[in-house]
């Protein structure tokens, strides 16, 4: 039980996908305006990454080596497809924020390397932990960059005004002011690890 406990703590402290592994950043810059926008990227790449670890896990050893990528590929993209189909459905206004990023889970990095570092060499439960962990720290990540965001640059959170009179950064609603954010926020963390060792 301290294994799955240690797998599922991996993914949101040691190696959290965006400021630890700085994996997934095109979503992250792209949608993090809001906090809706990180709210449902996070829990839609969450779902594939769950969905694709196990059964990549499960079916690991009836792929042949030549092949792996390609089959990778088709259950990340069932999962993906899914997911986008599911937000059409019940959320049209969220799927329109996010756009072209959610087809794009298919590629990305968090979702492929889990499932070739990982998922394709351990055990469905281990796999299914991983993804859990590694998913979580996506939302989390997703979830502090999109609130500061969303609150500097526009005053608002979850598109409520918070303060009156409050006078927004604009810059912070901009691509620019992603990079700015996740910039302070990874040389933040790095400073914590510093000071740890």
């Amino acid at each position: 039980m301290k294994k799955l406990i240690n797998e599922f703590l991996k993914g949101i402290i040691r190696e959290n996908p965006t400021f630890v592994l700085v994996l997934g950043l095109c979503p992250t810059l792209a949608v993090s305006v809001t906090l809706n926008n990180g709210i449902g990227m996070g829990i839609a790449a969450t779902f594939v990454l769950l969905g694709s670890n196990v059964i990549i896990s499960l079916v690991r050893n009836f792929i042949p080596e030549k092949v792996r990528i390609p089959c990778y590929i088709v259950v990340i993209a069932t999962f993906v497809t899914i997911t986008e189909m599911t937000m059409k459905a019940y959320s049209p206004a969220l799927d329109r924020a996010l756009g072209i990023y959610v087809p794009l889970i298919v590629v990305n990095c968090i979702v492929l390397g889990r499932a070739e570092a990982y998922a394709c060499k351990n055990s469905v439960i281990n796999s299914f932990f991983d993804g859990l962990g590694m998913g979580i720290g996506f939302i989390l990540a997703l979830l502090l960059i999109s609130g500061i965001r969303e609150f500097l640059g526009s005053g608002t959170l979850l598109g409520h005004t918070i303060f009156k009179g409050f006078e927004p950064a604009f810059v912070l609603g901009m691509p620019s002011g992603a990079l700015l954010v996740i910039g302070l926020l990874l040389g933040f963390f790095n400073m914590l690890n510093n000071r740890k060792t």
